[in-house]
């Protein structure tokens, strides 16, 4: 057992090490000259901040981070709130038509997103919503993966809980706000982990709906730093890592969330 666990340990450690060397490559990539970028592996023989500098300077880096912060915070907040609530509905309220609905629900999920992109863009485009933040949050304002799993993690909850809290009074969304969202948290964290992440690196949407350059979101805008006569990878190195950084930082603060929203409902008690 003990061998086993070692050659486990090993190979857990090989497999990291292996998924590092890309993000080392790349932090070792931003302190090179543009003409030294793909030249170098693992050295920087003649290191600079001028990757750096021309991102400030040359291109409003700030402010596509703050669309972006913008956007995936807002779509992470939408998401919870209306995927919490359908999932609390489903978990603990019987209703005629009810395995109907999750049917079609499910069903949804098995409609690649591409084909739904020249519908929406049309009906956006009709609302006046092109161009805008609104088209892009109200399409994805609820979730049917985010409903299916919340469903899954409130079907756990005792009803005596909730039979409780209206015994004392509580509203029906008091009951969900009060008392299921606590109790949900570490689903709430998974979740929001995985929308934030998904919105923070959606491309195909924002590229297809936004036309204002101060309007770009990150990787639009780093998508522009590669162009037709002249590339600046040393640049765009140094805006990837950037980039990454905030989602790295947010999976490190809730990795144990994360974990517990994942394995939630997987033991039945």
């Amino acid at each position: 057992m003990k061998i086993l666990r070692i050659a486990a340990i090993g190979i857990l450690l090989l497999g990291s090490i292996l998924a590092l060397v890309p993000m080392v490559w790349l932090i070792l990539a931003t302190f090179r000259a543009n003409d030294r970028v793909f030249s170098e592996v693992f050295t920087v023989t003649k290191p600079t901040l001028a990757n750096y500098t021309d991102l400030f300077t040359t291109v409003p880096f700030f402010q596509f981070l703050a669309n972006s912060t913008f956007l995936a915070c807002t779509a992470v907040c939408l998401q919870v709130f209306f995927s919490s609530l359908a999932g609390f509905a489903l978990a603990k309220y019987d209703f005629q038509g009810k395995k109907l609905v999750m049917g079609i629900m499910l069903a949804t999920v098995l409609i690649p997103g591409q084909l739904t992109l020249a519908p929406s863009y049309d009906l956006l485009y009709r609302m006046h919503l092109v161009d805008t933040y609104q088209g892009l949050l109200i399409p994805g304002a609820v979730s049917v993966f985010g409903i299916f799993l919340f469903r899954q993690s409130m079907v756990r909850i005792p009803d005596e809980l909730l039979q409780a809290g209206r015994i004392d009074g509580c509203s029906e969304f008091g009951l969900y706000w009060n008392v299921v969202l606590p109790v949900s948290r570490p689903m709430i964290g998974a979740f929001s982990l995985m929308t934030f992440m998904a919105t923070w690196n959606s491309f195909l949407w924002p590229q297809i709906m936004l036309h204002s350059k101060l309007k770009y979101t990150l990787p639009i805008a780093l998508a522009q730093m590669v162009g037709l006569y002249q590339q600046q990878y040393g640049m765009l190195m140094a805006g990837t890592l950037v980039a990454v950084l905030p989602v790295i930082v947010l999976f490190l603060l809730l990795q144990k969330e994360f974990v517990a929203g994942l394995t939630a409902g997987a033991v039945k008690g």
